[in-house]
C-alpha cells in the first residue's frame, strides 16, 4: 500500500505537468506534440496500473500429507536496471520503473544518449512523490556506461528496450552474473490486410502501423501485405492519405509528423530508399529529404513518408528494420501463403490481420509467429495487456500482471507439521 501510494502521487504529478513533459518529449526526440501528449498518458497509466498491481502480489499455499503444507512468495530482485530506447524516452522509463518498484525493486535507469532529458524529469517526480532517495536513479551515458551496468554485481536485473545486435550483447553480459533480462527488441512485422476487410480501417491501420513517431517503432507493420484484387484501390488510399500528412514544427498541434531522432539516421532512412529503387522496388510518394516552411527549421531531419510499390520478399527493405517513415507494399493470393510469407523472418514483435471473417482472423493469429498481434487495428498498446515479442524480438514482456513475474522472484516454504522421516 505504501508503493502505491507513492505511485499513485507520482501519476498524479504526471497529469499535472502533463504538458510539460510532453514539450520536453518533443525537443529531446522530435515527434509531434499530439504523440508526446499520448506517450506521457501512457506512462502515467502504466504507473496506475502498477500501482494497482502492487497491493496484489501473493504466493500460493499448497496442502502436503499429514497437516504439512507448502507456500510461494514473491519477493523483489533489488537492483533492476532499465536501459531505454530514443523513440519514446519518457514512457519506457515508466513501463520499466512501475512494475520494478511495484515488487519492491529499485532501479538505475540509463536513458539513451541521444534523448537524455525526460527520464531526469521522471526521476524528479517520483521523488516529490515522496519515493525514498535512490529509489528510481537516472545515469547518463552510452555503450560503456550500459556495460558497467549490466556487469556490475549488485544488479540482479537487466530490462533493454533497442536493437536485436545491443540486446544480444546485453543478455551477453548479463549471462556472466546470471542475471535476468527482459528484452524488448527489434522487429519487422507483417501487416495482413485481407480482399473482404473494410477498406478505410486498412487504410487507416497502414498509417498507423508505419507512421507514429516518424516510423521509428519496434513494433511497425512494415511489410504491409494486401491481397491481389484490392491492391490498386489500396494503394490509392494510402498514397493520397500519406501525401496529405502534416510534416514540419512538431510543437504545432497541426503537424502529424515532425524530425527524425538526428542526421546520422535520417541518412540511413534515405540509404534505405535509395536501395529499395535499385533492386526495383517503386517509390510511389515520399522518401526524400524535407524542408519546412519555417526558416528555423530548415536544417532539422527531416523527410517526407515514403510508399513503396513493386516490393518483393528478398529486398533489403522487405527483410531489414529501417526503422523510418517508410512502408513497403507486398502482395499475396492466398491465405497459406501469405502465412508462409510473414513468418519468414528471424522477428516476430508483432502481426496485424484486416478482415470481416472473425473465424479467418483468429485462425491466421493463432499461425502467425508473433508475441504482440492486432486484428482490424494496429500499435495499439494498453498497458493492461502484456506487450513483448517471440523469436529474436525479445525475452519477457512488459505491461500487463504477467510482468509483475519478470521483476520479483520466486521463493518456495516448505513447512513439516509432523516429525522428519530421515533415511538415515
Amino acid at each position: 500500500m505504501e508503493r502505491a501510494r507513492v505511485m499513485l502521487e507520482a501519476a498524479r504529478l504526471i497529469e499535472k505537468r502533463r504538458e510539460e513533459i510532453a514539450e520536453m518529449e518533443v525537443i529531446n526526440n522530435g515527434k509531434s506534440i499530439t504523440e508526446a501528449r499520448l506517450d506521457v498518458d501512457s506512462a502515467r497509466l502504466s504507473i496506475e496500473y502498477f500501482a494497482g498491481q502492487a497491493t496484489t502480489l501473493s504466493g500460493q499455499h499448497v496442502q502436503l500429507p499429514g497437516g504439512s503444507f507448502a507456500y510461494t512468495r514473491r519477493e523483489p530482485f533489488g537492483v533492476c536496471v532499465g536501459i531505454g530506447a530514443w523513440n519514446y524516452p519518457f514512457q519506457i522509463a515508466a513501463w520499466k520503473s512501475a512494475p520494478a518498484i511495484a515488487c519492491g525493486n529499485s532501479m538505475v535507469f540509463k536513458p539513451s544518449p541521444l534523448t537524455p532529458v525526460t527520464a531526469v524529469l521522471l526521476a524528479e517526480i517520483y521523488r516529490q512523490a515522496g519515493a525514498p532517495e535512490g529509489l528510481f536513479n537516472v545515469v547518463q551515458g552510452g555503450q560503456e556506461t550500459g556495460s558497467l551496468l549490466c556487469l556490475h554485481p549488485s544488479v540482479e536485473k537487466v530490462s533493454f528496450t533497442g536493437s536485436v545486435p545491443t540486446g544480444k550483447k546485453i543478455m551477453e553480459m548479463a549471462s556472466r552474473g546470471v542475471k535476468a533480462v527482459t528484452l524488448e527488441l527489434g522487429g519487422k512485422s507483417p501487416l495482413i490486410i485481407f480482399e473482404d476487410t473494410d477498406l478505410e480501417n486498412a487504410v487507416r491501420g497502414a498509417l498507423m502501423a508505419n507512421f507514429l513517431s516518424q516510423g521509428q517503432v519496434c513494433s511497425n507493420g512494415t511489410r504491409v501485405f494486401v491481397q491481389s484484387s484490392i491492391v490498386p484501390q489500396f494503394l490509392k488510399e494510402v498514397v493520397r492519405r500519406t501525401k496529405a500528412i502534416s510534416i514540419g514544427d512538431p510543437l504545432l498541434d497541426e503537424t502529424r509528423m515532425g524530425a527524425l531522432v538526428s542526421k546520422a539516421h535520417l541518412d540511413k532512412v534515405l540509404r534505405y530508399v535509395e536501395q529499395a529503387k535499385n533492386e526495383g522496388a517503386q517509390v510511389l510518394c515520399g522518401g526524400e529529404p524535407f524542408s519546412p516552411a519555417d526558416p528555423k527549421l530548415k536544417d532539422g531531419y527531416y523527410m517526407t513518408p515514403c510508399v513503396l510499390d513493386s516490393c518483393t520478399d528478398d529486398m533489403t527493405c522487405v527483410k531489414e528494420e529501417i526503422f523510418g517513415p517508410v512502408m513497403s507494399v507486398l502482395t499475396f493470393d492466398t491465405e497459406d501463403e501469405v502465412l508462409r510469407r510473414a513468418n519468414d523472418s528471424d522477428l516476430g514483435l508483432a502481426a496485424g490481420v484486416f478482415t470481416k471473417d472473425v473465424k479467418r482472423a483468429h485462425r491466421v493469429i493463432e499461425n502467425l509467429q508473433a508475441g504482440s498481434c492486432f486484428i482490424n487495428n494496429y500499435n495499439i498498446t494498453p498497458v493492461e495487456v502484456p506487450f513483448g515479442g517471440f523469436k529474436a524480438s525479445g525475452i519477457g514482456r512488459e505491461n500487463g500482471q504477467v510482468t509483475i513475474e519478470f521483476y520479483s522472484q520466486l521463493k518456495t516454504v516448505v513447512v513439516e507439521m509432523g516429525d522428519v522421516d530421515s533415511l538415515f
